[in-house]
């Protein structure tokens, strides 16, 4: 014990004896890392479930046929801002009340994360600090800021003669990128109870309106919304084009509606679950 105490180390006379040789060991290695390439754990990844959402029986269900490719196309003589503003604000409610039908089915124990398939989605508060929430708390944020913005007048004014601010449009895209992960969440988590609800022809109407709302006016990124993909091109190309490109005839650009503490929409490979 010598050495311990700033004495000479001593030296082992031979190798300790263990029953293993190194060959044995790089072998045994070796092995443990050909098993687990790919497959966490070892084990074999689970079966990607099924989208209930995607079958043909559900995803032609309606609550009307009407031509929303023409519905939310800007019509002549009115202000941009103006049609902006006021399908901003129908679709947050329908949104929120949508939501309300299986918020008591989305809980802090049923739905730990905010998740939309394989992406999970964070909040970020007034200082820009990433919190991780369960969904119902995400949805409460979203809904809590976007009713603060939409009754606030000097962002959403209803008076005659009282100006749009300057950042309005991107306040919009913000609002817009929220809701979205709202509806996407309600498929991917709570379809089943939608459909026992009878009213997945009202969400699919719901969802048909908004997207092709948000494609005319460039008001939400195409990576952003690229997750639910499979069910827009499955319910919107019967309701008026949409392209990849989210090319449209509004006068919005492009943009990732990112959250006002300057969320940024990049995902980050974790766990096999991307981070938004």
């Amino acid at each position: 014990m010598d050495w311990l105490m700033g004495g000479e180390r001593p030296v082992l006379s031979q190798t300790p004896k263990t029953g293993l040789s190194c060959k044995m060991v790089l072998q045994a290695v070796g092995k443990v890392l050909r098993k687990s390439k790919g497959k966490p754990n070892g084990k074999k990844p689970a079966p990607e479930e099924k989208k209930l959402y995607l079958e043909p029986e559900y995803t032609k269900s309606r609550i009307t046929d009407f031509e929303f490719k023409e519905l939310v196309m800007l019509p002549r003589e009115i202000d941009l801002n103006e049609w902006l503003a006021s399908n901003t604000t129908t679709f947050f409610h329908h949104i929120n009340l949508q939501y309300s039908t299986i918020s008591e089915f989305c809980t802090g124990e049923s739905c730990q994360t905010m998740a939309v398939c394989n992406t999970q989605y964070y909040w970020y508060d007034e200082r820009g600090k990433k919190i991780k929430c369960t969904a119902p708390q995400y949805v409460d944020f979203v809904m809590s800021s976007v009713q603060k913005l939409v009754t606030d007048e000097d962002v959403f004014p209803t008076k005659y003669g009282k100006e749009f601010p300057n950042s309005f449009e991107s306040l919009v895209k913000k609002i817009c990128k929220y809701l979205f992960h709202v509806l996407a969440h309600i498929y991917s988590s709570h379809f089943k109870e939608t459909l026992a609800l009878e009213l997945h022809g009202h969400l699919n109407t719901l969802y048909i309106h908004f997207i092709l709302f948000i494609r005319e006016f460039n008001l939400v990124d195409p990576k952003e919304t690229t997750i639910m993909d499979d069910l827009t091109e499955v319910l919107c190309t019967t309701s008026g084009s949409v392209s990849s490109n989210g090319g449209g005839n509004g006068g919005g650009g492009g943009g990732n509606g990112s959250s006002s503490s300057g969320s940024s929409s990049s995902a980050g490979a974790q766990n096999h679950v991307k981070e938004r």
